[in-house]
């Protein structure tokens, strides 16, 4: 009995073994779909507080990219200095980070292309368009490809910043009056240059050490525009505003060219097209947010001057010393103050 079980068990072994061979090989398991790529990172950090015009413009940037997109580029948004002073974010730009800043003239004239620096010379421009006529130029397309040579891309350079004016702790309408006058100026030689040619005693720092600055009388002045001054609360520690229009401030929109360069070219293009286009969504918001700013100023007690043409043309003149400092002019290109100021006149 014991025998005729173990033959029946060999035989039924067989079959099962018979049987699994026969069958078709069960399907493999599909291929897990190939994950999506991971969306690049754009981060943009700038000075300017939530609600400033900029502000509320690189809010709208930001919405252009990733709609554009379609997601496959991430921006992350750094208002109020949060990702590190302007000086810091170009370092890192120039080291490859996937960063971009707002920037001038002023500042890429040290980072290589000296003639850059002539945009902030006081009391250049007269009008925007004549801001525009040398952004649209030759000779700024020029500026533009040096810049990208030493590591830096502009994206947009058609966004109204502003015409700087004064706020300051006693009353400023001359020249005479900043004879020793501490103004804040931010940190750049082209800065420096231009307040001391206008009379003052330039003090750099970085814009969110100003109010402490003017409340303690480490200096005794700010210069920017009025809804900047207004939106850092300098009011509440200076009481005296020159509508000066020292400087008619167009800027920039900058990142690194290591990271651009490693962006498709539709990614690239789509960085450029919104920059541009949230700049005229900036240019649009900012007449009515300076009217605002100077209207509250005033509530807050601000004592405004608006200079006479006589106490402007003084300006101006002490304005031209900018072209007689060695270490500024002496690094242009020969002729450049005339070429740029016939490009903008025309």
């Amino acid at each position: 009995m014991l025998r005729k079980l173990t033959v029946i068990l060999a035989s039924f072994a067989v079959i099962l073994a018979f049987a699994a061979c026969a069958s078709p090989a069960a399907p493999a398991a599909p291929a897990p779909a190939e994950a999506a790529a991971e969306p690049v990172l754009f981060q943009i950090g700038y000075e300017n507080h939530p609600g400033e015009p900029i502000d509320l413009a690189v809010n709208e940037w930001a919405r252009l990219i990733e709609e554009r997109s379609g997601g496959s580029i991430r921006v992350e948004l750094f208002p109020s200095s949060l990702l590190g002073s302007k000086n810091d974010l170009l370092d890192q730009m120039i080291a490859g980070a996937p960063v971009a800043t707002l920037a001038d003239g002023a500042f890429y004239a040290e980072r290589g292309v000296p003639d850059f620096g002539i945009v902030f010379a006081p009391y250049l421009f007269a009008t925007w368009e004549e801001c525009w006529a040398l952004t649209e130029s030759d000779w700024y397309a020029e500026q533009t490809r040096l810049l990208a040579q030493n590591g830096l891309q502009l994206l947009a350079s058609n966004w109204i910043y502003g015409q700087r004016h004064m706020l300051t702790t006693r009353p400023i309408h001359t020249p005479n009056d900043l004879a020793g006058f501490r103004m804040r100026v931010a940190n750049s030689p082209t800065f420096i240059r231009g307040f001391e040619a206008l009379g003052a005693t330039p003090t750099p720092m970085a814009l969110g050490e100003v109010y402490t600055a003017l409340q303690q009388g480490v200096i005794d002045g700010v210069e920017n525009p009025l809804p900047v001054l207004y939106n850092g609360g300098f009011h509440e520690v200076a009481t005296y505003l020159l509508l000066s229009g020292h400087v008619r401030n167009f800027t920039t929109w900058v990142t690194g060219a290591p990271f651009f360069n490693s962006l498709t070219p539709e990614q690239q293009q789509i960085l450029k097209e919104t920059a541009y286009e949230a700049g005229l969504f900036n240019n649009g918001v900012f007449a009515g947010a300076e009217e605002a700013a100077l209207e509250a100023l005033v509530s807050h007690g601000v004592v405004v001057h608006v200079p006479t043409d006589e106490e402007v043309a003084a300006f101006q003149e002490a304005a031209l010393r900018f072209f007689e400092f060695p270490d500024i002019v002496d690094r242009w290109t020969p002729g450049l103050a005339e070429y740029v100021i016939s490009i903008i006149r025309s």
